[in-house]
């Protein structure tokens, strides 16, 4: 075994749990006590401040400069005496990630010293560097300026020894350049045309919330494992390494008793969490080995989408406290389960009403089929531009994998939900309708209470699902930022609901009777939609084929599918939330993005298998030549005795050249896309013409593992990789 491989191996074989400080309160005592939430504003604010921010917050009503110098005031003096010395505006640039600078908390007193100060300008407003992000052409290199501005409605919180207030990020032109913009627009416009659908049914409700609840998985790998893996450290994912003995076939990790060193991180980043009024609820291993789970209770859609963004961050930060690494990439091992993000959509009503829960009378049941029906409708007309919001280079290795939903989005309703649709696309006005309460399993043994059946069962293979009470976008991936797929769910759902409104009211003023105008556009939309609903296996080959003829989307090469944000139902989709211009621009940004992690995963892996496995390979095929050329000196039947010697020379060779010609072919291919100028088209040749050689050239460094001696193979495997100590 290499000496690095050997380090490794055993460090991390002797690694002991870290001791975790435990708080000494329940966690409702210290819950969001690092965030400058209602419960802080009250008391660092005066009572018209105070009133004046949430009424700002509730009805979207800009916040003017005097009210932010109160505002900043007290989020200074709460700061302060919190521990924070510096100040930042923490935002969601086009990487995926988030973005800070940090300021302290000073300035010159007039008198040869320094105040602590903090005003309302500086809490509004900020200047980043817009040309050193990615904005695609929106900002050229010598255009710098560019605005970070406080969102109010995400409340600031204290990381170590800074006070982080989430923003949003424009260009000096106006242009969004970050996530969180289209977002906020989208979730204002998915108020305003649920809140004019539902007033059909509830006069008194005057705003609609989007709700998002989501699923974190990830894996764990130890951190010294992690350095002696170079293609992990710069890629996220191992480009080589021939599949465990045993991985996950015997299905024992799955909920299974989480390891003592991932509990003690598991109640590391629960403690952290809860302090900065994140509401982690759930932890769980998953499938895969070292695959694990972390799902709060479900939030408003911004502040969720925040949170998750910031416990990714933190998972990272604790992780290295307990040596280890986290991984968020989609797919990081071959042959096993990967990663998702499962985004649990939900809209309700300031009256306490959730829009997509059955009812208990007509009425109630009208409306819950208005909004199933209109969302089945809004993801049937945009299903190529769902699937682009969650496509990226990485999420690529894991749909359609056998444990993720395929590339084509499809809506599982269940058997109870599908039937109430079919039922009311025949019925009349006059017909009643039911929808079943649920269902009790008597199991015939004692001690065991009734189950009560959900109206539906669950789909692993559908990419969006109805849940009963919520849907579940579950192809989003690991590592992206859920606003992606948010944004476009709020902003199709928006355009169809206004479209509905618009149908059903030009019917009323034709004289239609209002149920008579919702039956009639509903049973419209449920037949125009049909082909959007499938209860099947999703992972069939017979799926694919019946997906093309329904005319589903079923593209499968990434940058081919984000040509979807461009189309002319997408433009007209994001019509006020995000401009014809800013879509030509994030597409840019996602074909470069493309291209770079491709660029980067060839690099690697080529220099990988030049410098680690090839010279190894040669150097165990010498030990062989030897041993072959000391049994000729023996014995004249030298082949037949060093026959089997004389094999893995073959086959070492035949690997070696393979190996080394197929890299030489990458690098070739790899020049041939960098000279092409549109990022589209580049995109397009990194797609078809390098990629492909990630896997030839993988097959054969695999293969040579098994062939190569165990003591002289220089990367820890999987068998080491994979399983906690």
């Amino acid at each position: 075994m290499s000496k690095l491989r050997f380090k490794a191996v055993a460090a991390a074989s002797n690694r002991k749990p870290v001791e975790v400080k435990k708080p000494g309160r329940k966690t409702s005592e210290y819950y969001g006590e690092n965030v400058f939430n209602q419960k802080a504003m009250i008391k660092y604010l005066s009572k018209e401040t105070y009133k004046a921010i949430q009424n700002a917050i509730e009805n979207g009503e800009t916040v003017n400069r005097n009210l932010a110098e109160h505002v900043a005031a007290g989020m200074r003096m709460w700061a302060l005496e919190n521990g924070a010395t510096h100040y930042t505006h923490w935002f969601q640039p086009l990487t995926d990630g988030t973005a800070e600078k940090h300021d302290a908390f000073i300035e010159h007193d007039g008198n040869g010293g320094l105040i602590e100060e903090f005003s309302g300008k500086l809490l509004a407003q900020q200047e980043p560097d817009a040309s050193s992000f990615p904005s695609g052409g929106l900002r050229n290199t010598f255009e710098a300026r560019g605005y970070s501005a406080w969102d109010p409605s995400s409340p600031a919180f204290i990381m170590g020894d800074t006070l982080c207030i989430p923003t949003i990020f424009i260009s000096y032109t106006g242009e969004s350049l970050d996530y969180k913009t289209p977002l906020l627009k989208s979730i204002t416009a998915v108020d305003k045309a649920a809140s004019d659908v539902v007033r059909y049914f509830n006069e008194d409700v005057t705003k609609c919330y989007s709700y998002l609840g989501w699923e974190q998985e990830y894996f764990l790998v130890d951190e010294d494992l992690y350095a002696a893996r170079p293609d992990l450290a710069l890629t996220g994912r191992t480009l080589m390494s021939h599949e465990s003995s045993k991985n996950q076939q015997l299905e024992d990790h799955y909920f299974g008793s989480i390891p003592e060193r991932v509990q003690k991180f598991m109640e590391d980043l629960e403690y952290e969490s809860y302090a900065l009024g994140i509401p982690v609820k759930t932890r769980h291993n998953e499938v895969a080995p070292n695959q694990f789970e972390l799902a709060p209770i479900y939030e408003e859609c911004n502040l969720a989408n925040d949170h998750n963004l910031l416990v990714m961050s933190l998972m990272d930060k604790v992780a290295r406290r307990h040596s280890f690494r986290v991984l968020f990439h989609e797919k990081p091992f071959k042959g096993i389960n990967g990663s998702g993000k499962h985004n649990n959509w939900s809209l309700g009503t300031n009256t306490g009403i959730n829009l997509l829960s059955p009812g208990k009378d007509q009425i109630e049941n009208l409306r819950f089929i208005t909004f199933v029906v209109n969302i089945l409708a809004a993801v049937h007309k945009n299903n190529a531009l769902l699937k682009a919001s969650i496509s990226s280079a990485t999420n690529a290795h894991r749909l359609g994998a056998n444990e993720a939903p395929p590339a084509i989005i499809s809506v599982f309703l269940g058997t109870q939900v599908s039937d109430i649709l079919d039922k009311f696309e025949k019925s009349s006005v006059k017909d009643a309708i039911v929808v079943d309460a649920k269902k009790q399993i008597k199991l015939g043994v004692g001690q065991i209470p009734e189950i009560l059946l959900d109206n539906t069962d669950r789909n692993r293979t559908s990419p969006f699902a109805f849940t009963g009470n919520r849907f579940e976008f579950r192809a989003v991936g690991s590592s992206a930022n859920c606003a992606s797929a948010m944004t476009a769910l709020n902003a199709s759902v928006a355009e169809q609901l206004r479209v509905f409104k618009a149908e059903v009211d030009e019917l009323i003023n034709k004289g239609k009777s209002k149920e008579e105008a919702l039956y009639e556009v509903l049973k419209k939309y449920i037949k125009e939609s049909r082909p959007i609903r499938f209860n099947g296996n999703g992972y069939s080959e017979e799926w694919k084929a019946e997906a093309k003829t329904r005319d589903l989307d079923c593209e499968t090469s990434v940058p081919v599918i984000f040509d979807s944000y461009t189309s002319k139902q997408s433009i007209k989709t994001f019509t006020g939330i995000l401009s014809e211009v800013e879509l030509h621009a994030r597409n840019e940004v996602k074909w470069e993005t493309y291209t770079k992690k491709l660029q980067i995963e060839s690099r690697v892996l080529g220099d990988l298998a030049l410098n680690h496995i090839i010279p190894v390979a040669i150097r165990y095929q010498s030990l062989l030549i030897t041993n072959v050329a000391k049994l000729k000196e023996i014995s004249d039947d030298y082949k037949t005795l060093g026959a089997e010697q004389l094999r893995l020379i073959e086959k070492v060779s035949t690997h070696v050249n393979a190996i080394n010609a197929k890299v030489h072919e990458m690098l070739d291919a790899r020049k041939a896309a960098n000279n092409i100028e549109s990022e589209r088209e580049k995109a397009v040749a990194y797609h078809d013409s390098v990629a492909p050689y990630l896997d030839e050239i993988r097959y054969h460094i695999d293969k040579l593992e098994l062939i190569v001696d165990n003591e002289m193979w220089p990367l820890p495997k999987y068998r080491e990789l994979l399983f906690v100590r």
